[in-house]
């Protein structure tokens, strides 16, 4: 653990940290801790960059905040403070700051003050590559810390978690389906479905698969009932009413064993949905999750999806603009969607197409967008645009195939 100061010793000594061998987690001779079986990460002290070195409690202050938000994420493992600060005013190599504390990343940045302001920046670097994974900064007024440093902590967990998710689902989606856990096959179904719709039949397997192993794995088990919603959504199930059965069984089982996960709680509310379910009580269990994550950007998202259902739309846009600020990396088209929808259903036409003509561009095989920007457009009697814009993508053969004709033949 490099040389430490200690009371009533006149000179530094060396300090080594000793961990014991259990199981299959057998730490070899001169390495650190096993990595844990889920993400995991540290976040080093930042590094104060002002004239004042002894006011650095203030950056100390900050990174207390952003591992206690991100300590709050159920599936990511958290290396303690304690532990984290004892790389405080050494320069530190990142892949032995991941190898001495067992973590695949590691968290870093640093803190400058200048008059009544004060940047904030962070990057986060995967610890086995060195390889750089997201960065950004912050900058805010001085005239309430507590305030900054909430805000940044909340920022900062909002971003990570997708970024690490999605790190942690591009790693293990280009491996041979033998022999996987079922997290690993959770994580490849994610890694398929997040980006795009299109692979939910390809997710959809991989799942099954992974709930045969774990009949009791909530993660699976609501990915699942997504993947169903998805297929009577776009119209690509053989059987919508067995899909709607097989979706809403694999809800309410995710439901059994959710606890307070919130990305389950999420997926099960707007999957449920779908199927039928009590709006009301879907969004309550949004209400739910977030209270468990306020910096759950897919939460803020799937909120502002079914406020809209409710008829909320002004509270809808403010949570879609939350999840925008939370994951500003994240696909452009499926919020533009949401967000064009929510215009469309309040009735600000003119604002919705921008949107969903983004979204369309972003991934052409969702008919849902077509149909909205379709009836956006007849309702602002711009019936040629509604014709052509209206019209999916060549042969994909939905339910919209046929509202776009029925359009461009009536207007």
């Amino acid at each position: 653990m490099g040389e430490q100061s200690l009371k009533n010793i006149a000179r530094p000594v060396r300090a080594y940290r000793v961990v014991a061998a259990t199981g299959s987690a057998v730490a070899r001779a001169g390495s650190g801790p096993a990595l844990p079986d889920k993400p995991s990460i540290a976040v080093l002290p930042f590094a104060y960059m002002s004239v004042d070195p002894e006011r650095d409690y203030f950056a100390d202050g900050m990174v207390e905040e952003i591992i206690t938000a991100l300590s709050r994420i159920r599936w990511l493992f958290v290396i303690a403070r304690n532990s984290s600060f004892t790389y405080k005013g050494r320069t530190v190599d990142v892949k032995q700051v991941g190898r001495e504390l067992g973590v695949r990343y590691v968290l870093e940045g640093s803190v400058r003050k200048a008059g009544g302001r004060v940047r904030i920046t962070a990057q986060l670097i995967d610890a086995l590559t060195g390889t750089h994974l997201w960065a950004d900064r912050f900058d805010g007024s001085l005239k309430d810390v507590f305030d900054l440093q909430d805000k940044v902590a909340s920022n900062v967990a909002g971003v990570i978690e997708p970024a690490l998710q999605a790190a942690a689902a591009a790693r293990l989606s280009g491996r041979p389906t033998t022999n996987l856990t079922v997290y690993d096959l959770y994580l490849r179904a994610f890694a398929l479905v997040g980006p795009s719709n299109q692979q939910a039949p390809d997710a959809l397997r991989l799942l099954e698969e992974a709930i045969v192993h774990d009949p009791h794995y909530g993660p699976a088990l609501a990915l699942a009932a997504v993947c169903y919603s998805v297929l009577i959504s776009d119209g690509r199930g053989e059987d919508p009413d067995l899909d709607r059965l097989k979706g809403l069984d694999f809800s309410r089982r995710a439901l059994k064993v959710a606890g307070d996960d919130p990305g389950v709680l999420v997926n099960i509310a707007v999957s449920s949905s779908y199927f039928g379910e009590d709006l009301g009580a879907m969004t309550a269990l949004v209400d739910r999750a977030l209270a468990f994550n306020p910096s759950f950007a897919r939460g803020r998202r799937i909120s502002g999806t079914l406020r809209v259902w409710a008829g909320q739309p002004d509270i809808a846009i403010e949570h879609l603009e939350i999840s925008r600020r939370l994951n500003p990396r994240a696909r452009v088209g499926g919020l533009s969607a949401n967000i064009g929808i929510t215009h469309f259903c309040s009735r600000r036409f003119d604002q919705a197409p921008p949107m969903l003509l983004l979204a369309v561009h972003d991934d052409p095989s969702q008919a849902g967008r077509y149909r909205f920007l379709a009836a956006c457009y007849a309702h602002m009697g711009r019936l040629d645009e509604g014709a052509r814009d209206g019209q999916p993508a060549p042969g994909h053969d939905t339910c919209c195939n046929a509202a776009g004709r029925k359009f461009s033949d009536e207007g």
